[in-house]
């Protein structure tokens, strides 16, 4: 039986690949949310970029590096690859958690969390955004409070994840009534009210990716859908 109290660099890239489908097959839903408070390119922005990650992972085969630069590479493909705002938040959030993880094959649960942390506070650096600004930070933030505190208290790295995900989707679905302070739907004042942030909808995808792909690798309990 898998260890279920580590995550390993072949969950992480499984995660990686896994987000590339969601992200794809909600490419349009999260465009439609953008377009009503943005640049209306958030989900075709996305699937490209987990589409060149996807593909600079099928490049190595089996030569899968440690969970470290395997991380930093996301980050640059990202950056690379994704436009606008987008990819420098996400290509930060990898990057930084990149910085923070060992370089290593697998990872503890509680030492993940660590990582994930540091990754969100690289995005919170870069962008200033806190919790209430109708952004990523929205989801991303009490993810990462839900995964710290699951860990802490001996959950295994699969629950840990799926406390995560049920923390970002209520950290999502909070955005829809708040007036945005930061980025371009900051721009409408209180006519961003009423909306779905688009990046709090893609953090999200990503988090329940997440517990879904170590939820299938730990033998946790079932699922309870998507996120967004």
């Amino acid at each position: 039986m898998a260890d279920t109290t580590v995550v390993t660099s072949a969950q992480v890239e499984a995660w990686l690949r896994a987000a590339a489908g969601e992200l794809n097959a909600h490419a349009d839903e999260l465009t439609a949310l953008d377009s009503a408070i943005g640049d209306a390119d958030h989900g075709t922005n996305m699937a490209r970029g987990f589409a060149a990650v996807v593909d600079k992972l099928d490049a190595a085969g089996d030569d899968s590096p440690g969970i470290q630069p395997l991380l930093k590479s996301v980050g640059m493909t990202l950056i690379s690859k994704v436009g606008g705002a987008s990819g420098s938040l996400y290509g930060t959030l990898f990057l930084d958690m990149g910085k923070a993880a060992p370089d290593a094959a697998e990872i503890g649960v509680a030492d993940f969390a660590s990582v994930v942390a540091a990754g969100v506070a690289g995005v919170v650096g870069r962008g200033h955004a806190a919790v209430g600004d109708k952004t990523m930070i929205d989801a991303l933030e009490p993810a990462v409070s839900a995964l710290t505190d699951a860990a802490a208290s001996g959950a295994s790295a699969a629950d840990a994840a799926r406390a995560a995900a049920e923390a970002a989707a209520i950290g999502r679905d909070s955005t829809v009534p708040l007036v945005a302070r930061k980025g371009r739907a900051s721009y409408l004042g209180e006519r961003s009210a009423g909306h779905l942030d688009p990046g709090a909808a893609s953090a999200t995808i990503l988090v329940q990716t997440l517990a879904d792909t170590l939820g299938d690798a730990g033998g946790s309990q079932a699922d309870d859908g998507g996120a967004a």
